[in-house]
């Protein structure tokens, strides 16, 4: 068993009292880019300016770096990814549907469900192994 950590430090505090800054602001955004970027491979790869492939590439390159910010600022690597990559994945293709006409059938629906169920079930199993089940790191 251990002994409780001293007030002012560990997770919750720095050495002057400040709480650390939240993971999600960047990867929000790390999210944004990325689905950005997959997105405008679409006009890349039919033949659009090569102004699109700059988005690509900033992009990617963006979205990764944000994603190592999260990564110093304490969120797991499995759930910073799981979360990065499910809902990437389920806003590109609801983005898709919309923008580029391409078909979501109800089983696609059904596995995007799946997918942001995986993805709430992870976060809240990683909180709960910490205890920390009502804070938002």
């Amino acid at each position: 068993m251990s002994s409780p950590e001293p007030a002012g430090e560990g997770q919750d505090a720095d050495a002057a009292g400040r709480r650390p800054a939240s993971a999600w602001p960047p990867l929000l955004l790390a999210i944004v880019l990325e689905v950005s970027a997959t997105l405008s491979l679409r006009a890349v790869s039919t033949g659009g300016s090569w102004w699109w492939l700059c988005v690509v590439v900033i992009g990617y390159g963006g979205s990764f770096w944000l994603l190592g910010i999260v990564l110093t600022r304490g969120m797991p690597v499995g759930v910073a990814y799981g979360i990065w990559s499910a809902i990437g994945v389920a806003l590109t293709a609801l983005a898709a549907a919309a923008l580029f006409a391409e078909t979501l059938s109800p089983l696609s629906l059904v596995g995007l469900g799946v997918i942001i169920a995986g993805v709430l079930l992870a976060e809240l199993g990683t909180r709960h192994a910490r205890g920390d089940a009502g804070s938002a790191s």
